[in-house]
C-alpha cells in the first residue's frame, strides 16, 4: 500500500480508529511528521491533540542509526543490538544526557504556555507517520504507561512485521494499516513525503491550543 501523502494516511487511520470517536481520546503525535496527522485524528475522533517527545540515541559512528531512544522523563529504550554497534554503557549514558537538553527545549518551544496534557485515565492514541525500528515509539509508549492511561493505543500507517512484534507488548492495541515484508524506509510508502519543520508544528499546536477542535 502506498499513501498519497500524510493526509491520506490520517484519513485511513481515522477510519480504523472509529471505535474511539466521541470518547475524548488524547491524540499524542510524535513530531514532526505526525503532528498534522494527529490534528486530523483529534478532529475526526472528537479528542485533544498534544505531542509526545522522544529523541533517538545515536550510534557513535553513524548518527542516523538508532541504538534506542529516550523520552522527556529520561526513560530510555536500548535496542538489543546496541552494544555490538558501539553502544557501550558509558557512551549511552553520555548520549542520553546529550539528547535530554533538546527534548526540554522542544517542549518549551512547542507548548510554551502550558505543560503536557495529562494522559492519566484517558484513552491515549500515539500516532506516527510510520515505524522503522520502532525505538522511538517504544520509548513513547513506555513513558506514557507510567502515567496510567485508561487505554494506550499505537496507531501508524505502515511498519515492518518484526517492528510491530516489538511494539505490541508496550500497547493495549496496535493499529497498523500496512505491514509489508519488503520494508526499507517509511518514505517508500508515500507518494509525497515532505520534510516537516518546527514552524509548522508550532503553528498546528498554537491553532488547536492543546484542546478539542
Amino acid at each position: 500500500m502506498v499513501f498519497t501523502n500524510r493526509q491520506h494516511a490520517a484519513d485511513r487511520l481515522a477510519e480504523a480508529l472509529a471505535a474511539y470517536k466521541g470518547r475524548n481520546p488524547l491524540i499524542l503525535a510524535i513530531p514532526r511528521g505526525a503532528v498534522a496527522m494527529g490534528r486530523h485524528l483529534a478532529h475526526e475522533l472528537g479528542g485533544e491533540l498534544d505531542v509526545v517527545l522522544v529523541r533517538k540515541l545515536r550510534a557513535p559512528f553513524n548518527p542516523e542509526f538508532a541504538l534506542g531512544s529516550i523520552d522527556e522523563s529520561g526513560w530510555s529504550y536500548i535496542a538489543d543490538y546496541a552494544e555490538s554497534a558501539g553502544g557501550t554503557a558509558a557512551y549511552l549514558e553520555q548520549e542520553k544526557q546529550v539528547q535530554l537538553d533538546p527534548l526540554r527545549a522542544r517542549r518549551a518551544q512547542y507548548t510554551p504556555l502550558r505543560p503536557p496534557i495529562d494522559p492519566a485515565d484517558r484513552i491515549v492514541i500515539v500516532v506516527d507517520d510510520g515505524l522503522a525500528t520502532g525505538a522511538t515509539m517504544i520509548a513513547a509508549l513506555h513513558g506514557l504507561r507510567q502515567r496510567k492511561p485508561a487505554r494506550l493505543v499505537c496507531a501508524v500507517p505502515v511498519a515492518p512485521p518484526d517492528t510491530l512484534a516489538r511494539i505490541r507488548p508496550y500497547a493495549d492495541e496496535v493499529v497498523c494499516l500496512s505491514a509489508p515484508e519488503n520494508f526499507r524506509a517509511v518514505g517508500q510508502f508515500y507518494a509525497d513525503f515532505p520534510q516537516v519543520e518546527d514552524d509548522e508544528v508550532i503553528e498546528i499546536l498554537r491553532g488547536v491550543g492543546g484542546g478539542k477542535r
